[in-house]
Parts: structure tokens; sequence; C-alpha cells
């Protein structure tokens, strides 16, 4: 083999090694999403679980304290959303119907001013209803996820019971001391993030509930459990959110009430996201927009809507960790939306 060669036949092998892991994780999906969603909890409570430490709580203690607190929150969602998510799939072909009278409204009004379209192209290219069986379908893949709820709990207490000890055997395994002052850097940046934005999202999803609630919306715990999750998603996902509350806001209580609902998302995000979320959390873990939409795109499709919402707190996971490495920082870098170009300059 030449040495022009040698690239190509690197590459090539490291493509077909990638198509390989993808195809496995899209056949492998209904165990890897559980798996993560556990990791993702993990490394949530994994600050409470330090934080009990130092009050001097014994480890198998605290693991079970937090793990009876997630049961705790676990239920209460359950009990709260569970049914709701049953009523709102019930009610969406009513919705449904509704919209598709002022889809076909809006193509008569168009006629009528010379704008003629055909019926099925207009149908195909514009079908709002498709947006809330979207939703219901949404909601329907976390209920399935939730039926392997004990495998996640096991696994994030496999994970927390092996959290205190990793670090130790990271570095008998690799015998550098840089190695544990690089974990503790990349775990110390990854629980100030996840800490901060769980907290940002959850004021967000509470914000819009009650928002919503005033307003009059129905399944109003739902959008604000909608806008809780895709808060986690920067750039697109507060605009998700958004869309399927406009929609039935629009065809419950009329235009006026859209445009307040659409208000009240455009408000809350503006400053959660643009106000307190930078004065918190810093530019430096912004992503590219261009990397959010084929990470969405990319993680949609290999693990379904579950894993496309967890698509981007795992990347940043992904960035933190290229960042915490000299040289993989310009990776990091090229991650990065604008700002983290110009922080390094």
């Amino acid at each position: 083999m030449t040495t022009h060669q040698a690239p190509i036949a690197k590459f090539l092998i490291v493509f077909a090694a990638f198509v390989i892991v993808v195809s496995g994780l899209k056949m492998a999906s209904s165990m890897v999403v559980p798996f993560l969603l556990a990791v993702f909890i993990a490394m949530i409570v994994s600050p409470l679980l330090a934080w009990l430490k130092q009050r001097q709580v014994p480890g198998s203690i605290a693991i079970l304290l937090i793990i009876s607190l997630i049961l705790l929150i676990g239920l209460i969602l359950g009990a709260v959303i569970g049914s709701s998510v049953e009523s709102f799939r019930q009610d969406i072909p009513v919705y449904s119907a509704k919209l598709g009278e002022m889809s076909a409204a809006i193509q008569q009004w168009l006629a009528q001013q010379g704008i003629a379209i055909d019926a099925a192209q207009w149908q195909n290219s514009f079908d709002p209803s498709a947006v809330m069986r979207w939703v219901g379908s949404t909601l329907a893949s976390f209920g399935n996820v939730m039926t392997n709820s004990v495998l996640i709990l096991l696994t994030v207490i496999f994970i927390l019971a092996e959290n205190t000890s990793f670090g130790d055997k990271l570095r008998m395994a690799r015998g550098d001391q840089n190695t544990q002052s690089w974990l503790a850097e990349f775990s110390s940046s990854i629980h100030g993030y996840l800490a901060i934005k769980s907290a940002i999202s959850a004021v967000t999803g509470v914000l819009i509930y009650i928002w919503l609630t005033i307003l009059g919306i129905d399944y109003a715990v739902l959008w604000g459990l909608i806008a809780f999750l895709l808060n986690f998603v920067p750039t697109v996902g507060s605009f998700i959110a958004a869309v399927p509350a406009v929609l039935l806001a629009l065809v419950q209580l009329g235009l006026g009430s859209a445009g307040l609902t659409l208000l009240g998302f455009v408000v809350v995000n503006f400053v959660m996201g643009s106000a307190i979320e930078p004065r918190w959390m810093g530019k430096g873990l912004n992503l590219s927009p261009l990397v959010v939409f084929v990470s969405l795109v990319f993680w949609g499709w290999v693990l379904g809507p579950v894993g496309m919402l967890l698509s981007i707190p795992l990347t940043i996971m992904v960035k933190i960790a290229l960042a915490a490495n000299e040289d993989t920082r310009w990776i990091s870098i090229m991650l990065g939306g604008s700002e983290a170009g110009k922080s390094v300059k």
C-alpha cells in the first residue's frame, strides 16, 4: 500500500466502523434509549450524591435516598401527567378535525382571492393537524420508554454506585495523574451544565404552565412539560414547543388567545434563554446551530423522539469532554457557536 493510499484506507475503515455502530444503535434502540436516559438522570443527580457524602451520609443510604426521590417525582409526574396524556390523545381527532376545517377555510379564501390551489396538494403541503398527531405519538413514545422504568432505575443505581470508584480505577488503569485532573474538570463542567440547564428548563416549564393556565388553554401541564423537555434543545427547541400549544389555543379560544400564547412563549424564552441562562452558564457551552440541527435529525432517525431530545445534552457532554483535553479542544471549538470562536481569540 502506497503512502497516498494509507489515509484513504484509514478513512474508509473509520467510515465503515461508524456505519456499523450506527446501524447497531438503530437496531438496538429499544435498549439504548433507556440506557441513555439512565445516564442522563444519573448525571443530574450526581451532585446531590456528592453533597450527601460531604455531609457524612453513607454511600448506600445516599443512593437509596436519591432513588426514593426519583421514584417520588416519577409517581407524581405519572399521576398528574398520565391522565392528561391519555385524554389529549383521545381528543386529538377532534382537534385535528377543527384544524382541518380551518385549513379548508383558508384554502377557500385564497381561491376567492384568485389563488387556486389543488386540494390534495394543499393538504400535503399544509396540514396543521399533523402537529397534533406528532405530539401524540411523541408522548406515547415517552410512555413506552417509561415501561422500562425498572431497567432505568437499576442502571441509575449501578452508575451512582460506580461513581465513587471510577476515577481511582481510571487513574490506576492509565497510570497518569493528568487523567484524574481531566476527569475532575470534565465532571465539574458536566454537573454544572446539567444543574443550571435543568433548573432553567424547570422554571421555563412552570412559567409556561402558569401562563397557559391563566389563558385557559387545555392540557397546560402537558405544554409545560414539553417546554421543559425541549428547553434542553437550543435554538429550535423553544419554537417547536410553542407550535402545538399555539395551534390548540387557536382551535379552542380563537386567534387572540393564540397570539397571547405565542407572546408568552416568546417572552419566557427570551428572558430565560437570552438574559438569565448566558449569565449563569456562560456562552462557552453553546452549540453551532448547524450542529444542533444535524444532531436532532441524526439522533431522531437513529433513536426516535426520546433520543432526539437527549441528543443535545449528550452532544454538550461530548463537547465538554473534548474541551478538557488539549489535543481535542479544537473539535470542541468547531462544534461551538460563534461566541465560542470569538472567546478564544
